[in-house]
């Protein structure tokens, strides 16, 4: 079975940070793949600054195009909302049940406060969670360190912010050198978060 990091974010938009980090974990882990879940705009939260669902799928693919072992996946937008990851993890197991074993990409920030998602222990007991560093407070409670199926993998600490490059791109400022080029060019041409 093919081992596939699931790297989950609204990519709003990619930038080169999520690519670094997505590239180090085929690289320097076991995994072999890491597909980009795209989280789909909640219909009940609609935010202006949020690209259409369409949009952002369409940069994280212009950002994965040249990399064989990262893909683009639109699977929640398929899913009832507000969705959870375990809903996605089930729904990506019956459908690919029988060639993937899909595990989650997550930072270290999101392990702190892993125990307060949904059936955290259900995914924890069937999918290993690899973390990459993140530079933030709070502890990492006990109950995760040293756990068989948690993976500190020493990525680059990466504190670009898709948040920062919408907000500076909106005041003129250069920020192209943190977006892949085929993301700053359908950007630039749809003219977003100006």
């Amino acid at each position: 079975m093919k081992k596939v990091g699931l790297f989950f974010g609204t990519f709003n938009p990619i930038h080169v940070g999520h690519l670094v980090i997505a590239n180090h974990m085929v690289e320097f882990s076991d995994l072999e793949e890491v597909w980009f879940v795209i989280t789909p705009q909640s219909p009940v939260k609609v935010k202006q600054s949020m690209l259409s669902d369409h949009h952002r799928y369409q940069m994280v693919q212009e950002a994965v195009d040249p990399y064989p072992k990262l893909r683009a996946s639109t699977i929640e937008f398929d899913l009832p909302q507000p969705n959870y990851t375990i809903n996605t993890l089930v729904h990506l197991r019956e459908k690919y049940g029988e060639e993937c074993d899909f595990s989650l990409l997550m930072g270290e920030d999101n392990l702190k406060t892993f125990h307060k998602w949904k059936n955290f222990e259900i995914i924890l007991e069937n999918h290993h969670i690899y973390i990459y560093p993140r530079i933030s407070g709070g502890i990492v409670p006990k109950r995760f360190k040293g756990h068989p199926h948690i993976h500190h993998i020493d990525a680059p600490v990466m504190e670009i912010s898709s948040t920062f490059i919408r907000k500076n791109h909106k005041k003129g400022k250069n920020i192209r050198p943190m977006l892949p080029e085929g993301v700053w060019r359908y950007m630039d041409e749809m003219n977003f978060y100006r």
